[in-house]
C-alpha cells in the first residue's frame, strides 16, 4: 500500500523504457518474424542512404515486407523510432579512462570518436536535442566524457560544463563538415575544388572597402585549402586550454560562489508598441548608417583612384 510520503511510481516513456529494455513487447503479432531490433536496424539502412526524411513507419514496414501498422505493435510513434535510432546508431563510447596520457587526450579521443559516429550517420545531426539524455548509450557516452576529467581538480558542476562545451564542438564540426560534403558534391567538386572556388567568390564579394576585416582574412589566406590552421582543431585546443586555466585557478565551492547574476536578454519581440516602434527605428538608423559608411569607403576610393590617375598624367 503507497503511503502518503511515498512517491508515486516513476513511468517511463514507452521509447525510454524501449531502449532500456524494460518494455513489454507485444502479445501478439504478424506470423513471421519481427522485431524491435530489426525495425530500428532497417530504419538505419534507410537513413544511411537517403537521410532522416527517408524514414517512415511505412518506409521501415515496406523495406520489412509488413504493413504499417504490424511496426506499431512494436514502435508507436515514429519519434519513438527515431530516438531508438540514435541509441542505436551511436554505439557505446571508447574506453577513454584507459587513455595513460591525461585527461587533455581523453576529451581529444572522446571528440574524434564522437566525429566518427556523426560520419557514419550523418543524419543523427538532424535530431533535435530536447534535453538530458536518458537512454543507456548517451548516458553512457556523457560517463565516458566525465569520467575522463576524474582525475582533475575541476568540481562536478564544471566536468558536465566542460564535458558539454567539448559535446557542442564535436557536433557543431560534423555539422560544418557535413554541409561542405553535400555541397562540394552537389557542385561536382571535390573538397579541395570547392573550398579554392568559395575563396575565389568570397575574395571578390570581400572588397578591402566595405569588408575590410573579411578581407584581411582573405588576403592572408587563412580561408581556402591552403590555409595553415585547422579551425577546428584551434577551436578544440581553445576549449581545452579554457578547462586547464579552470583547473589552474582556485575552486571556489558551489555555496560560496559569489557567481553574479547574468543581465537580463533584451526582448526579442517586445509587447509595448512604443518599444517595438523605437526598436524598429533604431534598426532603420543603423541600417542607413551602415549604408552610409558604405557610400563614404567607396567615395574615399574613388578619390584616391582620381588623384592617383592625376599623379599619373603629370
Amino acid at each position: 500500500m503507497q503511503t502518503d510520503n511515498a512517491e508515486p511510481e516513476l513511468e517511463l516513456p514507452r521509447a525510454i523504457a524501449l531502449a532500456w529494455g524494460v518494455a513489454t513487447n507485444p502479445q501478439r503479432g504478424p506470423k513471421r518474424e519481427l522485431s524491435i531490433e530489426g525495425i530500428v536496424e532497417t530504419a538505419i539502412d534507410i537513413a544511411d542512404a537517403g537521410g532522416l526524411a527517408a524514414v517512415s513507419m511505412s518506409s521501415v514496414a515496406s523495406r520489412l515486407g509488413f504493413t504499417t501498422m504490424s511496426l506499431y505493435r512494436y514502435v508507436s510513434a515514429k519519434d519513438d523510432l527515431i530516438l531508438l535510432m540514435l541509441e542505436h546508431g551511436m554505439g557505446v563510447p571508447p574506453a577513454v579512462a584507459n587513455e595513460p596520457e591525461g585527461w587533455r587526450k581523453r576529451l581529444s579521443t572522446w571528440h574524434a570518436s564522437s566525429l566518427a559516429c556523426y560520419a557514419a550517420h550523418p543524419w543523427m545531426l538532424d535530431i533535435p536535442i530536447n534535453g538530458i539524455p536518458m537512454t543507456p548509450n548517451n548516458l553512457a557516452w556523457m560517463d565516458s566524457a566525465l569520467d575522463a576529467l576524474a582525475d582533475t581538480s575541476l568540481q562536478e558542476s564544471q566536468r558536465l560544463a566542460a564535458a558539454l562545451a567539448v559535446t557542442g564542438h564535436a557536433r557543431w564540426q560534423a555539422m560544418i563538415e557535413r554541409g561542405y560534403r553535400d555541397a562540394s558534391t552537389r557542385a561536382g567538386m571535390n573538397g579541395t575544388e570547392f573550398d579554392r572556388l568559395e575563396e575565389r567568390v568570397l575574395g571578390s564579394l570581400a572588397t578591402p572597402e566595405r569588408f575590410p576585416a573579411v578581407h584581411r582574412v582573405v588576403q592572408a589566406g587563412a580561408i581556402g585549402p591552403d590555409s595553415s590552421l585547422n579551425p577546428f582543431e584551434f577551436g578544440l585546443n581553445a576549449i581545452l586550454d579554457g578547462i586547464q586555466a579552470a583547473m589552474a585557478a582556485r575552486i571556489v565551492p558551489e555555496h560560496e560562489s559569489t557567481r553574479a547574476e547574468p543581465a537580463p536578454a533584451p526582448e526579442a519581440f517586445p509587447k509595448d508598441k512604443a518599444v517595438r516602434e523605437a526598436s524598429r527605428l533604431r534598426r532603420d538608423a543603423e541600417v542607413r548608417l551602415r549604408e552610409a559608411l558604405r557610400h563614404e569607403r567607396d567615395a574615399i576610393a574613388q578619390a584616391r583612384e582620381a588623384a592617383e590617375r592625376i599623379a599619373k598624367s603629370r
